[in-house]
């Protein structure tokens, strides 16, 4: 197994540090994390820092920090922010917390150096998803081909999700384009017992009902099979291979904002973000 890898800081940032430099530290080490502010009421000002192992700071008590920490964990999981009240009967009095949550950037695994998965690279990155590629052909999978690539692993899919799987995370993106079952089906089942968000193969309908029925007498129940986008992509007559990887990418969108992928003139309520 081979990883070609941009190397991404471990610096451990000590106290004294200021928030808006330790901010920066924990996006540049792809930490999560959401700030709370006070922004009405008492103690106005005071900040609350929530990661994904502690909280650091206080909004002036424990029963207002909890609620605080439990929503901005939710929010942190669902890449919002926005402003809350909360009503505080002890004190009789009302607050509102701005909470601001820092999501580490989405990721797009793709599976497959082939043409099309250079074209998505490209565009991914210009969206500002941090784009990993892995193949086992060492001839495709190279820092040549894909140049905008954050991580380049040369290995069969077995082995690649064997080293990426502390990475793969609910805001990881999979994309499966390999055309060939030997590799793209243990993608498919290793993507599976992942958190990943969305999981997308390419081939036919007809490739894809085979490949579904394999997967179920493999083993694997219809709730995960349910999970797979295939064939990948949503239906603007794609051709070419930067076609294709555009409407790839309109999948991934769709799927991250919690949205159909339909046209929006047959769209109901906010026609722009996330519905959720």
């Amino acid at each position: 197994m081979t990883t070609v890898a941009n190397p991404e800081s471990s610096a451990v940032v000590g106290p004294g540090v200021g928030l808006y430099d330790r901010l920066q530290d924990l996006l540049a080490r792809r930490i999560p994390v959401a700030v709370v502010t006070v922004v009405r009421g008492e103690p106005l000002g005071a900040k609350l820092m929530v990661l994904p192992d502690r909280v650091e700071g206080t909004l002036g008590g424990p029963t207002l920090d909890e609620r605080a920490v439990a929503d901005a964990r939710d929010l942190l999981r669902d890449g919002r922010s926005e402003t809350r009240p909360y009503r505080l009967p002890a004190r009789d009095a009302a607050v509102e917390l701005f909470i601001e949550t820092f999501p580490p950037p989405p990721t797009l695994l793709i599976f497959g150096a082939v043409h099309v998965a250079q074209a998505l690279t490209r565009f991914a990155k210009a969206l500002g998803f941090r784009v990993i590629v892995t193949d086992a052909r060492a001839k495709l999978a190279t820092r040549e081909r894909f140049p905008d690539a954050d991580r380049i692993v040369q290995a069969w899919p077995d082995e690649a999700l064997l080293e990426l799987g502390p990475e793969i995370e609910a805001n990881t993106y999979v994309a499966i384009l390999t055309h060939d079952p030997k590799f793209d089906e243990p993608a498919l089942l290793g993507a599976l017992e992942t958190p990943a968000r969305y999981i997308g193969a390419v081939g036919s309908r007809r490739t894809n009902a085979d490949r579904r029925r394999r997967l179920q007498e493999a083993g694997v129940d219809p709730q995960s099979l349910a999970r797979i986008r295939g064939p990948i992509g949503l239906d603007i007559g794609a051709e070419t291979p930067e076609e294709m990887a555009i409407s790839i990418l309109a999948e991934i969108i769709a799927s991250r904002h919690g949205r159909d992928g339909g046209p929006l003139r047959e769209a109901e309520g906010r026609i722009r973000g996330s519905r959720v």
